[in-house]
């Protein structure tokens, strides 16, 4: 997955979000629960994790995303960009001020090791 570097750079804050529903509109927050906060190595570990996802083939689901991350800069204002992940689908949106349009939707192959242990670690976040 390409996430915009200078969001990683900037990024010192993860907050994981368990996805309870779709958003209203493109580009608006996944409405659900934040589960964990994630900041220093730990968010820097997740963004390593998350830009060695392989890319992969679309498979259609209809995109039901469960979990995303939203990260922040030091203000913690408004996010950097928002990624949802859909593990069905093996669909990424992504969205936010640090975002150009050509990295806004992206497939990854859900079925290796990276998207293994990215799945785990959302998993080990929710109650």
């Amino acid at each position: 997955m390409q996430i915009p570097a200078e969001a990683v750079a900037a990024t010192v804050m993860i907050e994981v979000v368990r996805i309870s529903a779709l958003p209203i509109k493109r580009g608006a927050p996944y409405p659900g629960r934040a589960v964990a906060y994630w900041a220093g190595d730990e968010a820097a570990n997740a963004l390593t994790l998350i830009g060695t996802l392989p890319s992969g083939e679309q498979h259609r689901c209809g995109f039901s995303p469960g979990w995303s991350i939203r990260a922040y800069e030091d203000s913690l204002d408004l996010a950097l960009f928002e990624a949802a992940f859909c593990f069905s689908c093996h669909e990424i949106r992504m969205h936010g001020t640090a975002v150009p349009p050509s990295l806004a939707t992206q497939f990854f192959d859900a079925d290796t090791p990276p998207s293994h242990a990215l799945l785990a670690l959302f998993r080990a976040a929710t109650p």
